[in-house]
């Protein structure tokens, strides 16, 4: 069961946690389990961690309270109840069993949730916070409960990086599982609602947003878009159980990480009804899994129509960040769910993996971010002859794109970035060429050139423009696109400088500016140039 929503106990938890020095700098520091025993959590593998907290002898109390925190919450191990006592003076034993975060029997406790310490730093400044959520695999060993409620991982993190820090009047997170994107959303807007079908999920998401002291979070249980009918969102966040999964009997179907569909039809439904919540200027921003191969399965092209089933324009923006086979989806995610390689189950659910993919026609499966925007602009109309009227579409990918410019592997907290290329793309939307020719633009304090030559030769064979932040873009340049560039610091319109390299160059100035001018949109959009 969920950890019991009891507001007394929960802030004498919050005291004894706060007192102690249960936080990711000091277990991950070199005076807990350090680098080695870290990266073996990261791997799923427990030992070196427990192994490290073991050998050492805690400097204090607090210290003491950490590590005996740390083995039963995070590692999973039983301890000894005096040890947990003294670690939960406020609290105590009886308090923590009443939450449903231990069983006692008599010496030993044992750990009946995860329970472990979260930090970050966003637009808002530093956070930390400690997350509760069902224990993992490695604390269980062994396969995972149907109904398990996934604290945080890759994928959260990932989502919560993304975030737009925009204030907001009303946030929705679809599918809030243990809390973590409400949470976050609370930062930056001020009601969030977070829906969920599980009632275990909100029960830990409940427990987590009291003890964590976050506000304006409300909880509604229900599948989808089901509990907010009829209401609109300036923000919607989502990480769906977009898992593609076998509708085969005998195939677990987590409800974390399965919704229940067909192939990728539970991301195809949660694009599809975005356009119907979001407010004028609204951004809805999730993950998900795309198929490529079989009927309409165009891999992240598809994104494109599945808002085309709404009736609402919506700019699409998906990056394509992975990319697999069916057989390597197929072996991720029934290890995923507990069960390792070489068992009779995990061939049998190998087979029921390959044979839905095969049946379906389906090479390969697409992961990656989609962002979707709802135009303030009621001028936005999808097919419009006119190209500035039509809804922004951009599909990427990540190392190698699908349109132009490849993008690297961006760090996390592309937040402020994305915000600023819709903004950027909203502006670009309404000006005419003539209009942006005129503006004065800059280039980006984190964008380099390199230039590369033959051996003996003074022009470049090739140029290339890369921002160091946002998604670490390369630009394939020219000699005058280049120049463009260089010479944009605010201080001349794009037209003056545009003029002054067609004298430079010997070129006429019209066709210059018409080369130019599509390559400058572009740049403008994507953060290397500003307004």
């Amino acid at each position: 069961m969920p950890p019991a929503f009891r507001p007394d106990l929960i802030a004498a938890l919050r005291r004894d946690l706060d007192h102690s020095l249960f936080t990711v700098g000091r277990l991950s520091g070199a005076g807990a389990w350090g680098a080695a025993g870290g990266a073996a959590l990261f791997r799923g593998e427990r030992i070196a961690a427990r192994r490290a907290l073991e050998s050492r002898r805690p400097a204090s109390g607090r210290e003491r309270a950490s590590d005996t925190l740390a083995k039963l919450w995070i590692l999973g191990y039983p301890q000894p109840a005096a040890d947990v006592a003294a670690a939960l003076p406020t609290l105590g034993l009886d308090g923590a069993a009443a939450l449903h975060l231990l069983h006692v029997e008599g010496d030993v406790t044992a750990p009946l949730v995860d329970l472990r310490p979260y930090s970050f730093v966003d637009s808002a400044g530093e956070a930390n916070w400690w997350v509760a959520s069902d224990l993992g695999e490695m604390a269980l060993q062994g396969p995972l409960r149907e109904d398990h409620v996934l604290g945080i991982g890759g994928a959260s993190n990932t989502l919560s990086g993304l975030m737009i820090p925009r204030r907001v009047e009303r946030a929705l997170d679809l599918g809030t599982g243990c809390g973590i994107q409400a949470m976050h959303a609370a930062r930056h807007a001020r009601h969030v609602v977070a829906t969920d079908i599980s009632e275990r999920a909100l029960g830990f998401a409940r427990f987590n947003v009291e003890l964590n002291l976050i506000g304006g979070v409300e909880f509604r249980l229900g599948s989808l878009y089901e509990p907010v009918e009829g209401e609109m969102f300036d923000h919607i966040v989502s990480n769906p159980p977009f898992v593609i999964t076998p509708r085969t009997e005998g195939v677990p179907a987590y409800e974390y990480r399965d919704g229940g569909m067909v192939g990728d039809e539970l991301v195809a439904t949660v694009v599809a009804g975005a356009g119907d919540h979001l407010a004028p200027g609204g951004v809805a921003q999730l993950l998900g899994n795309w198929e490529t191969g079989g009927p309409g399965k165009r891999g992240a092209y598809s994104v494109v129509d599945w808002v085309s089933r709404g009736v609402v324009p919506l700019d699409v923006w998906a990056v394509e960040r992975e990319v697999q086979d069916a057989t390597s989806y197929s072996e991720t995610w029934i290890r995923d769910g507990g069960t390792r390689p070489g068992s009779p189950d995990f061939e049998r659910l190998y087979e029921a993996w390959l044979d839905d993919f095969d049946e379906r026609g389906v090479s390969e499966i697409g992961f990656g971010y989609i962002t979707l925007r709802r135009p303030a602009s009621r001028a936005v109309v999808t097919g419009a002859q006119d190209p500035a009227a039509r809804p922004v579409e951009r599909i990427e990918r990540l190392a190698g794109a699908l349109g132009t410019g490849g993008i690297g592997s961006p760090d996390v907290g592309l937040g402020p970035h994305l915000l600023l290329c819709l903004e950027a793309m909203d502006r670009l939307r309404d000006m005419s060429d003539g209009e942006l020719l005129a503006t004065r633009l800059r280039v980006a304090g984190d964008v380099t050139e390199t230039r590369h030559y033959w051996p003996g030769n003074d022009d470049p064979t090739v140029i290339q423009l890369t921002q160091g932040g946002g998604f670490a873009r390369t630009i394939e340049s020219g000699t005058a696109l280049s120049a463009l560039v260089g010479a944009s610091d605010g201080d001349l319109s794009s037209a003056a400088i545009v003029g002054a390299l067609a004298h430079l160059l010997d070129a006429p100035e019209a066709e210059l500016r018409a080369e130019l001018l599509p390559q400058l949109r572009e740049l403008v959009s994507c953060g290397i140039l500003l307004f």
